[in-house]
């Protein structure tokens, strides 16, 4: 989908969580009260590093060469001694692969929409790559939250999308959910906003044309503010995320 496509539905007033790009979705999956949400099990997580050590370089290559895609401020990374939630804007189908190299060499968990899992390959690949799956049934919240915290005590990262879902190329940041923010209070850790911009490369010749290119810019890690109450700091975060990733997307 093209970007003018997005900002026309934009101009139709549709709501900023709905999802424009919509995938075949064939196969079964289900979340039950015995689903481990996060697999610790020795094979799969042999199955899946050797994943992640193919897939690095291939991703390297793949996203650079037709995404001309680039790192700004990875040093924010750097210096955090805890698990940490990372969130950006979501505006391609391969972003979630540019958050994961920016982590790299530390592995990266996604949350991603239980529907995500009916997609035919795609559900192999995203299970392997640590992806957790959001259910839609709320009764089993209380699992996936919990299972959410345990990474973030065990300093993991966590990836969010917080505007909830992918509109591609689009230029501008929609307004977020709670979740993350909700996430980095319960566990006192940072958020590191990430923004991906897109830029027209120039015309080298008339065989190589002007396309559009993705940088991703990490910003600095921002903390929950203790003082507040619970309530009022995820507000606080969020806001202060937010506004962040807008100045960035805006310069």
């Amino acid at each position: 989908m093209q970007l003018e496509n997005v900002n026309k539905k934009e101009e139709e007033n549709i709501p900023e969580d709905s999802h424009v790009l919509h995938f075949w979705q064939p196969c079964k999956f289900e979340i039950d009260e015995d689903f481990d949400f996060v697999n610790d099990n020795f094979i799969f997580n042999t199955f899946s590093n050797l994943l992640y050590l193919i897939a690095y370089p291939l991703l390297t290559i793949i996203n650079k060469f037709f995404f001309g895609f680039k790192i700004e401020g990875k040093e924010n990374l750097e210096n955090i001694d805890c698990g940490k939630v990372t969130v950006s804007n979501h505006v391609h189908p391969m972003d979630c692969t540019m958050v994961g190299l920016a982590n790299a060499p530390k592995k990266t968990f996604y949350t991603s929409l239980e529907n995500n899992f009916k997609i035919p390959v795609v559900r192999k690949i995203i299970k392997l790559l640590n992806t957790v799956p959001i259910p839609n049934d709320i009764k089993y919240t209380k699992n996936f939250m919990n299972s959410i915290d345990n990474l973030l005590k065990d300093n993991k990262t966590v990836h969010f999308y917080p505007e909830g879902s992918l509109w591609p190329y689009y230029t501008k940041i929609r307004h977020f959910k709670n979740g993350a923010f909700d996430f980095a209070v319960r566990n006192n850790v940072p958020v590191v906003p990430m923004v991906f911009k897109f830029n027209k490369s120039k015309k080298i010749s008339n065989i190589i044309k002007t396309r559009t290119t993705i940088t991703l810019v990490i910003k600095e890690p921002i903390y929950p503010n203790k003082l507040l109450s619970k309530k009022e700091s995820i507000l606080d975060l969020k806001e202060r995320v937010y506004n962040t990733m807008c100045e960035e997307i805006a310069e």
